[in-house]
């Protein structure tokens, strides 16, 4: 603490004692080492003290940390589930098309009717095959109104477009004769 070494502590006891006397040198050393003992007990509580403060801040600033990343979790999470009901509804729209539309989309029949490529049969073997496929076009989903309960439900808008057979290809019905 002071770096004071075993000779200079020597030196400072034998002037105590000439300048003391042996009479009141052992008094003068109980008083100063209970003030060296006060003095170090006082620093020990500004030391634990000061100890305390800096734990205490340290607990803020990670309690803080933790709530930023529950904070930040929460978000991550909501937008996730916002995904994923998105991404539901769409799939939802894709298998039953004519289910009512949610209202955040716009106007409903305000969409136009969307076209997609006809799966092309497969052409009889030697036969040249086709170059193109020709775009079937499905319409649109019916509006809300269209869904009145006296009305006899619409046909299924998801169906493909009926393509003829390919030439020497067996009927539909599974009947391998064709009909006469």
């Amino acid at each position: 603490m002071f770096d004071i070494g075993f000779s200079e502590l020597l030196l400072i006891a034998v002037v105590a004692l000439v300048v003391l006397g042996p009479e009141r040198l052992p008094k003068a050393a109980r008083f100063a080492g209970l003030w060296v003992r006060r003095a170090r007990a006082q620093w020990d509580s500004v030391k634990q003290e000061l100890e305390r403060e800096l734990e205490a801040e340290e607990l803020k600033r990670s309690l803080q940390d933790v709530q930023a990343s529950l904070r930040q979790a929460e978000s991550q999470l909501r937008d996730s589930g916002q995904q994923l009901q998105r991404e539901t509804d769409a799939l939802r729209r894709e298998i039953d098309p004519t289910g009512p539309e949610p209202l955040a989309e716009g106007a409903p029949g305000a969409s136009a009717p969307t076209t997609t490529p006809a799966p092309e049969p497969l052409p009889p073997s030697g036969a040249p095959a086709a170059d193109h496929a020709v775009p079937a076009t499905t319409p649109a989903a019916p509006t809300a109104h269209a869904h009145a309960p006296s009305e006899a439900p619409a046909p299924a808008a998801h169906d493909p477009a009926p393509t003829p057979p390919a030439p020497g290809a067996a009927p539909p019905n599974g009947d391998p004769e064709a009909p006469r």
